[in-house]
């Protein structure tokens, strides 16, 4: 039932933690169910067995069964083992303990009114030095410093989200001005990005493909916008994706000559 239900109104599942978000989605929703059309009986037999053709004369001693009682605590029983029995340990092995940074591959992510802006550690894959001081909207939007060594590899892009399939990956998520959130509906990842915060996340893509990167939190008038790109690509492909980016910024670094 939950694999059907999947297949009618959620997105494809494209991460290796998928199956246990929409599983736990799947058996609340259920639970959604069964209480609503409980009640719904419920409430239509009260209209009816109390209708006042019947009862003329109020009663004020109450019914004196203890069914509500008994459906009630049923109820709660069903809660409590939703939340300890699935909600706790998905929220445990896919938010609490995000993949180490040496076991993943790591990206920083800054959201900003309104656009994402990725930032790759290069070639060398380590992150050079950033500054608040050289950010700049259009030219340099994480504020890298290029005359850090590390640095000069560094990529960043725009809007624009690519990793390999079957690779852990680690998101070093941030803001630079208000609080966005971050989200990849096929990966089942969603999380805030907010000021003066890294929050680390992680996700292993299981399958190739395109889809947009949302934000799922009203950041101002231009909300409606913040509409970014997200790229799944076989390994090779991302080499190649990563080769000409490297190549842009070699360029982009070289003095430039007279009539250039």
């Amino acid at each position: 039932m939950i694999e059907f239900a999947r297949s009618m109104w959620m997105p494809q599942a494209a991460s290796t933690h998928a199956g246990q978000v929409d599983g736990l989605i799947g058996w609340v929703h259920l639970l959604m169910l069964v209480l609503f059309v409980g009640w719904g009986i419920f409430f239509f037999f009260i209209l009816v067995r109390f209708r006042k053709r019947r009862n003329p004369k109020a009663n004020y001693e109450g019914t004196h069964s203890h069914l509500s009682r008994w459906v009630e605590g049923a109820v709660a029983v069903i809660e409590i083992a939703l939340l300890f029995g699935l909600s706790v340990p998905v929220w445990a092995r896919v938010v609490a303990n995000p993949t180490p940074a040496e076991e993943a591959m790591t990206i920083r992510v800054v959201g900003q009114q309104f656009a994402w802006n990725i930032h790759y550690p290069g070639a060398d894959g380590v992150f050079g030095a950033t500054s608040v001081d050289l950010v700049d909207a259009e030219a340099n939007p994480v504020g890298v410093d290029r005359d850090d060594v590390m640095a000069k590899d560094d990529i960043v892009t725009v809007n624009q989200l690519h990793i390999p399939v079957d690779t852990p990956i680690r998101i070093e998520l941030s803001s630079f001005d208000v609080v966005h959130s971050f989200f990849l509906p096929e990966m089942r990842v969603k999380q805030d990005a907010i000021p003066g915060m890294t929050i680390p996340l992680s996700f292993t893509a299981t399958a190739t493909g395109e889809w947009e990167i949302a934000c799922a939190q009203l950041c101002g008038l231009g909300h409606y916008r913040m509409r970014g790109f997200f790229t799944v690509h076989d390994q090779a492909g991302f080499n190649a994706w990563m080769a000409e980016r490297v190549a842009e910024v070699e360029a982009a670094s070289q003095p430039k000559g007279f009539f250039d």
